[in-house]
């Protein structure tokens, strides 16, 4: 029996998720004609900065987007997790990590003794590709700026890339998903640690064992840089 068009896609998803793959398509020859605004260096509050970006169009998915999706949590949180990019129902709510996805996360975040409250949870983009596709260079160029503000102005402790695009994307590798995990990396004078992204999880339920061991490292470290007893 051949194989259903569902399950192959799956297969290549997962398949890239572990052993990785490009990181994202050339494009030599794209001009959106949109000049990029410099962003203020006064803004030191989440809010403020979030007035001034949520109407970008510094690329061509400004125009295509529902919502913005700039980033949920605590301003202050020493923890925060950086996803790649909104999704369909992030798009429609203009919150990252809902859905079924989200809902495992926050499960995960419990088991750890944390909760969304605790920590900070944004994207690379904060608009969605057209058909969840990978981002384009020129979407990471305009879109990064505004995370690297974020993390300026949060001050986490640690940095949790959740799967292989969010941490090939900030780490500018080509490495796989299982090459990546295990290491403390540097993103811009903040330590940061890679795990699978929770979708992936969904769509194959044999890595939440390692998936667990990866946060039952993050937990630990969260605490020892707070100064708590692991």
């Amino acid at each position: 029996m051949s194989p259903k068009p569902e399950q192959i896609k799956t297969f290549i998803e997962e398949e890239l998720e572990i052993f990785g793959g490009p990181l994202y398509m050339p494009e030599q020859s794209e001009n959106h004609d949109m000049e990029t605004r410099p962003l203020s260096k006064e803004i030191q509050s989440l809010g403020a900065f979030e007035d001034e970006i949520k109407n970008c169009l510094n690329c061509e998915l400004g125009s295509s987007r529902n919502k913005f999706v700039f980033g949920v949590g605590n301003p202050n949180a020493d923890l925060m997790f950086v996803g790649e990019a909104p999704g369909e129902r992030e798009d429609n709510e203009g919150v990252p990590f809902v859905g079924r996805a989200g809902k495992l996360l926050d499960d995960i975040l419990k088991a750890i003794d944390l909760s969304r409250e605790d920590v900070y949870i944004a994207n690379v983009l904060k608009c969605r590709p057209p058909n969840n596709r990978d981002p384009k260079k020129s979407e990471i160029e305009q879109c990064e700026p505004f995370l690297l503000k974020q993390i300026e102005i949060i001050k986490p402790k640690l940095l949790v890339a959740l799967g292989r695009i969010s941490a090939t994307t900030l780490l500018r590798t080509k490495d796989s998903l299982t090459a990546m995990r295990g290491q403390v990396f540097d993103y811009h004078g903040t330590d940061m640690v890679v795990t699978y992204h929770p979708a992936a999880l969904l769509r194959n339920p044999n890595w939440k064992r390692p998936a667990w061991e990866d946060f039952q490292k993050i937990r630990d470290m969260y605490r020892e840089k707070r100064g708590e007893q692991a």
